[in-house]
């Protein structure tokens, strides 16, 4: 049992009506909010607040830990603009990184190659005889190096069960060095070096200590990949999981029955902390990559095709899951892929009925209004990630992504408003590592549509912005409602979870410029302090 815990001289915000409760102090016990009032404080800690803001503990909608950790480990280039700084940012590594050593590297945006396509050539002879296998951003593609090819065997074309995946080639038959979705990366990955298993504890113990300190109480987990769940079991254990988090394990296509029998098996699996709590599948790819699935083919003639080479075949698993009652989260981005999604679900509550599983769609990132309208009707979550708008595309259109698509599709950005106005659940999360995990910088950026890096830039889309209160409830009661938890996670109420976060200032009435830097006082996870700024 976690020591009991009193919150006074506190400011108790409700994230549904936006109106402060009428207490000023709460009493925690045994994880849960016990009451309202000090005085039932008698043997425990108490600490005053000195008037600051209390919201239920914000929960990421979207996020890779684990993965992440691991992902990150090498050179950050998400701060690069363009060639030359990207050029000059592999060759300070490349000085660094002892010989016959990998490099590995992240964040890469193709926007930096300009008119140049994404290839080994375009970074130019930075990486000649190195090893090295780049992430770009979206982290469904790979930038890998002539030498990284050869050591992976990679000398020309591949087919892959997955429907996007891809090792691009030349007119020749030459790879460029950029692979496609996750079956064409694991091509390098597969002898590039791995972490060991107490290196990877130690990264992800970092993140999710970083994460606490932001804000964050809790995620979805988006992946459950690799030694993941091993290494959240592991950090339990040792006190250092801050987080309470839920994770959905991939469903690939070639999924067998017995695969599928053993995740259902799976479900609700788990520790205090953390469980296994659905499923996360993927309908297409990335519209920078030409890999999303679209009604009508990009600039390019790219972006035609769906992730599962047999789109009937994915209806059928997620009619399997919903009999079973496994919440399943999908990745759609394109127009096709989404409503594809929607169509799946709508034949499994026709075939099995409602019931009590909730499914919801990743991303959504240019869809028509008759798609927008179909999702508070099926009951079916949004679950957006602003900052993917704001830091990847322009108010102009001159990035990759709008350009692909064209003014029309452009247009239909990250449609978060008009998805809340039409009554559809829009959970909100960072995608981390793609983006920054910070919430209160995710907020800010579905408030103001805006980079962060330059908040004087024109916002993408401003009738998409979501009201302050349509911002907070991204982050606690739509994340509830997603994973059935709005009974006792969400609010702050007696019997809900004692998941709390902590604000210097009233998130509703801060400027949506000025959101981003509002201090994190306390967080607190299950009860316990997991960060401690006062």
């Amino acid at each position: 049992m976690h020591p009991d815990l009193v919150l006074t001289n506190a400011r108790l915000l409700d994230p549904g009506s936006g109106d402060f409760l009428p207490h000023d102090a709460l009493v925690l016990s045994g994880g849960r909010i016990a009451g309202f009032g000090a005085a039932a404080a008698a043997g425990a800690e108490v600490l005053d607040l000195g008037g600051a803001v209390v919201v239920p503990g914000l929960t990421d909608g979207h996020l890779h830990p684990v993965s992440g950790a691991e992902r990150t480990a090498g050179v950050d280039l998400s701060g690069c603009t363009d060639l030359e700084g990207v050029r000059a940012a592999l060759a300070g590594a490349v000085r660094e990184l002892p010989a016959g050593q990998w490099l590995r590297g992240w964040g890469l945006d193709p926007n930096a190659f300009g008119d140049l396509p994404v290839s080994a050539d375009s970074v130019g002879p930075v990486l000649d005889g190195v090893p090295a296998a780049i992430d770009l951003f979206d982290a469904h593609s790979m930038l890998a190096s002539r030498r990284a090819l050869e050591l992976a065997g990679i000398d020309g074309p591949r087919r892959f069960e997955q429907g996007s995946a891809e090792v691009v080639c030349d007119p020749a038959g030459r790879p460029t060095g950029l692979l496609l979705e996750d079956a064409a990366c694991e091509l390098v990955e597969a002898v590039a070096p791995r972490p060991s298993f107490e290196e990877l504890c130690r990264a992800s113990a970092e993140v999710l200590r970083r994460m606490a300190a932001a804000g964050l109480t809790g995620g979805h987990a988006m992946d459950a990949n690799g030694e993941s769940l091993a290494v959240y079991a592991a950090l339990e254990e040792r006190g250092q999981l801050p987080l309470r988090l839920r994770i959905a394990p991939w469903v690939q296509p070639g999924a067998s029955p017995a695969d599928l029998a053993e995740l259902v098996r799976r479900q609700g699996g788990g520790g205090r902390r953390w469980r296994v709590d659905g499923a996360k599948l993927f309908m297409d790819g990335t519209i920078d990559n030409g890999t999303a699935w679209l009604e009508r083919p990009d600039c390019h003639g790219e972006s035609t095709g769906a992730f599962w080479p047999d789109p009937a075949e994915y209806t059928r698993v997620i009619g399997e899951l919903h009999r079973a009652g496994v919440p399943t989260a999908t990745h759609a981005i394109g127009d096709a892929a989404v409503r594809h999604v929607l169509d799946a679900v709508e034949r499994a509550v026709a075939a099995h009925g409602r019931g009590a599983v909730r499914h919801r769609v990743e991303h959504v990132e240019t869809v028509p209004d008759d798609t927008v309208a179909r999702f508070a009707a099926l009951g079916v979550a949004a679950s957006m990630q602003p900052t993917h708008c704001t830091e990847y595309t322009r108010a102009d259109h001159t990035d990759n992504w709008s350009r692909r698509l064209g003014e029309e599709r452009a247009n239909r950005a990250f449609r978060c408003r008009d998805l809340a106005a039409a009554g559809a659940r829009v959970v909100l999360g960072s995608d981390w590592p793609i983006a920054p995990f910070e919430p209160l910088g995710v907020m800010a950026g579905a408030r103001h549509r805006r980079p962060a890096r330059d908040l004087r830039q024109p916002p993408h889309l401003p009738g998409q912005a979501l009201t302050p209160l349509q911002a907070l409830a991204g982050y606690t009661l739509a994340p509830a409602w997603a994973a059935g938890e709005e009974d006792r996670a969400g609010r702050l109420a007696v019997g809900h979870r004692a998941d709390l976060t902590v604000l210097a200032e009233n998130p509703l009435t801060v400027p949506d410029t000025e959101l981003a830097g509002v201090p994190v006082l306390l967080t607190v996870s299950d009860g316990e302090v997991t960060h401690r700024a006062v």
